[in-house]
């Protein structure tokens, strides 16, 4: 996509442009090769969010595979894919064919960045949908995004299992029928994770998934984890960024977790219910979801309906956040079943942890850092406890 481009005007972040579509439009930004620069592809992302859309944000250095896994599991609309590394003739097919192999060849690929002229007509050839050159405008590139969106049949054509699953979680959260004969069931567990905005639940997530990941690997009786994370939805566009997949390390982790996100306002968990047990009974035996996580939107200190719909509740928190007065307010903190201190390395961790365990009685303190993987095998010990 282009690196540089304008800021969007006041008019087009306001505008709504997708009321009169069949869903929402969902587009899979993502970065393949090496490339370690994504100021302009931010910029396109939030243009496209400020016109309705809801983009899964997948960060850089994505290979073709996981960018197709996430597409998949996402249950896209279309991947649009910046390249600015000059391997656009490699990596694009690739990811046109990891798409087959991965049950959703019909997901069309946009490409765009520092795309030659005369390669442009090869890309087209070999599968990639369209192109955009860095002189592209925002408004092109979003109406080539609304263009994408068709209506959701509820099974996919390939068949495949996780690709058909992905659907059912598109049609449920919509509020729209599944297909007949889905299986439900819930997983083993559900483990909710919620705290305030900037307490790294969305890294904390992602390091329980890789450990969690790593001990399945070891013990088939674990079966697989998937998470569902959810991001706020604009109130004027009803877009979203949903950009919790960018602390996943995919191309590792690869399809041993299901990841989705989600954007909802408030605490609408109107279909979480749904999902559960759709996420449960899409696989059976070594295969199946045993564990799924559930990520909130940044919390407040009133926000707790989350409690209703998960087993056990962590809530994440770090230094600085307060007094001990706000310990002993009604509200988000009588939901945790395991209190999790966060960027335990930031001053302030030995007052916090102090304050937490007046008030945790027998619920049990775990101190992290979630950007080193510290304490993350004891926090996923007393979750799964």
């Amino acid at each position: 996509m282009p690196s540089t481009i304008n800021h969007p005007t006041s008019e087009f972040e306001k505008r709504d442009r997708c009321a009169d579509l069949p869903h929402r439009p969902r587009v899979l930004l993502g970065k393949m090769g090496l490339d370690g620069h994504d100021r302009g592809v931010k910029v396109i992302a939030r243009a496209l969010r400020d016109s309705g859309v809801h983009v899964i944000y997948s960060g850089l250095w994505q290979t073709p595979r996981s960018l197709a896994i996430s597409a998949r599991d996402e249950d896209c609309d279309v991947i649009a894919a910046s390249m600015m590394s000059n391997s656009h003739l490699a990596l694009g097919p690739r990811l046109v064919d990891s798409l087959r192999e991965l049950g959703r060849a019909d997901i069309p690929v946009y490409m765009g960045g520092i795309l030659p002229q005369e390669d442009i007509t090869k890309l087209l050839e070999l599968g990639v949908a369209k192109c955009f050159t860095t002189g592209t405008g925002l408004e092109q590139i979003a109406e080539a995004v609304r263009g994408s969106v068709r209506s959701l049949e509820p099974k996919v054509q390939s068949g495949h299992p996780t690709a058909q699953l992905a659907r059912d979680i598109s049609l449920a959260h919509a509020g729209k029928p599944i297909r007949a004969g889905a299986t439900r069931k819930r997983p083993r567990r559900v483990v909710g994770i919620t705290g305030s905005p900037g307490a790294g639940k969305s890294t904390l997530v992602a390091q329980l998934v890789g450990e969690y990941s790593r001990r399945s690997k070891a013990d088939a009786s674990f079966g697989r984890c998937a998470v569902i994370a959810f991001d706020p939805m604009s109130p004027i566009t009803t877009g979203a960024l949903l950009g919790d997949r960018l602390r996943v390390d995919f191309n590792a982790i690869d399809e041993s977790a299901y990841y989705r996100s989600l954007a909802i306002s408030g605490e609408d968990y109107h279909a979480l219910d749904d999902v559960v047990q759709l996420i449960g009974g899409a696989y059976e035996g070594a295969d199946a979801y045993n564990t799924l996580f559930v990520e909130t939107v940044g919390a407040g200190q009133n926000e707790t309906k989350i409690r209703k719909h998960v087993d056990r509740t962590a809530v994440v928190l770090t230094p600085g956040m307060g007094d001990a007065v706000q310990m002993d307010k009604a509200g988000i903190l009588e939901i945790a079943d395991v209190f999790v201190c966060n960027k335990a390395d930031h001053p302030g961790e030995n007052e916090l942890v102090r304050d937490l365990r007046d008030v945790a009685g027998r619920r049990p303190v775990v101190e992290t850092v979630a950007t080193q993987g510290k304490g993350v095998s004891e926090l996923l010990d007393a979750l799964l406890a």
